[in-house]
């Protein structure tokens, strides 16, 4: 058998409804009337490249006979505060389903809120805060979730996952349910034409660390799986420049949202391994300097395979040949796997996401902090962040400095 690992034994299961295409936001009010009453509806604080949007789906959900709650209160790297927000006006309304209009962080305070309304006690509890222990109470109930993503970034519209910053401690994690799968996600390419392009950018970054966590990350022999990450990866990288070029143009804006939406979905991490290390470490730049969390991937991204491509020679050699078409016959691995980064750092540099601490005003004296935070929230009962290999306290500190 090829390799150390090979495939892992899993159960795959993912329920949503997806409706694709330009125009099928038009369907919003009808889809939304199977599902409840009365509405809230999750989305920015800032929305003026699409208030039109807001306004057309408030009337969609008032024509299909629902009752519409705004919560225009999210910001990028969605805080508790928010959702603790949206919960008590929940109450308060009688809301009996929630919908989200926008990227991931609005659709993260969408789930939270979803179960939040259902939870008791304090709503962090459902966060998966701590890897060393078991902490967490996971929500077992929530209301019905129906999305409209309008950036492609997350899968959040295809998973049962949330990130929520707890503003009051600079923590930021995770939840995972079954009950935080959408019932449906209404996916129309056109809402993301009016993207600017610092957000394109960033959420092809954040669609392919998704790949990324799995491809660098995940166990050996899974070639099915590798090619299905080798696909994901390739149609952003090739699409990704045309959106910029031609934000209008609706069948590349498509390739994008379908490639994230399937990304972190479960289907490309079944028998590979779905932990995902790199976004530990990107999660505290987040959480304690409130960097975009697709820039926040692009740094951590660099680094980490400056850092860790000797234990996986073979793997960078791959990414190089099929991902990067780089020639690699007769050339010494070591040589390729360095180039490949370098390929790679520039192709990010281009489509405008930072790839350095610097970029975002991030210095050398934060790194102990950050490190701490790591350490603190993601180390396991070994002592180290579960990544293919294993890496300790220095280990990860040695990333930050390379990505300074």
């Amino acid at each position: 058998m090829k390799g150390e690992r090979g495939m892992e034994n899993f159960e795959l299961y993912n329920p949503v409804k997806i409706i694709f295409g330009p125009g099928e936001v038009a369907r919003t009010g009808e889809e939304a009337a199977k599902l409840g009453k009365k509405a809230m509806v999750v989305s920015y604080r800032e929305h003026d490249f699409f208030s039109d949007l807001l306004k057309s789906i408030e009337s969609m959900l008032t024509s299909a006979g629902l009752g519409v709650v705004p919560f225009y209160e999210v910001t990028a790297n969605p805080l508790m505060s928010q959702v603790d927000a949206a919960v008590s006006q929940c109450k308060a309304e009688g809301v009996d389903m929630v919908i989200a209009v926008g990227g991931g962080s609005a659709m993260d305070v969408a789930k939270i809120t979803a179960a939040g309304v259902e939870y008791q006690g304090d709503l962090w509890n459902m966060i998966v805060n701590r890897h060393d222990q078991e902490v967490a109470a996971p929500p077992e109930k929530a209301l019905p979730l129906l999305m409209v993503p309008t950036l492609p970034a997350t899968s959040s519209e295809m998973n049962c996952g949330a990130v929520v910053t707890n503003e009051r401690i600079m923590e930021k994690s995770y939840v995972f349910a079954e009950c935080l799968y959408p019932k449906v996600s209404i996916v129309d390419p056109s809402l993301t034409c009016s993207l600017p392009p610092y957000q394109t950018a960033c959420g092809a970054a954040d669609t392919i660390s998704h790949a990324m966590e799995t491809y660098l990350n995940g166990v050996d022999d899974t070639p099915l799986q590798d090619r299905f990450l080798e696909g994901v990866i390739t149609t952003i990288m090739e699409n990704v420049g045309w959106a910029l070029e031609d934000p209008n143009n609706v069948k590349v804006r498509a390739h994008l949202q379908w490639a994230s939406a399937v990304a972190w979905n479960g289907w490309l991490q079944a028998g590979s391994g779905g932990w995902a290390p790199m976004h530990q470490l990107g999660h505290v730049l987040s959480a304690r300097h409130n960097v975009t969390h697709g820039a926040s991937l692009a740094i951590v991204m660099v680094a980490w395979m400056k850092h860790l491509y000797e234990h996986r020679l073979e793997r960078y050699v791959q990414f190089a040949d099929r991902i990067l078409a780089m020639e690699v016959d007769g050339k010494e691995s070591d040589a390729v796997a360095q180039a490949a980064i370098d390929q790679f750092d520039s192709f990010l540099k281009d489509i405008g996401v930072p790839t350095r601490l610097s970029d975002v005003q991030i210095r050398e004296d934060d790194i102990d902090a950050m490190v701490d935070d790591v350490v603190r929230i993601s180390f396991g009962t070994d002592g180290k962040l579960n990544s293919r290999p294993p890496i300790d306290r220095e280990q990860v500190k040695k990333i930050y400095n390379l990505a300074l």
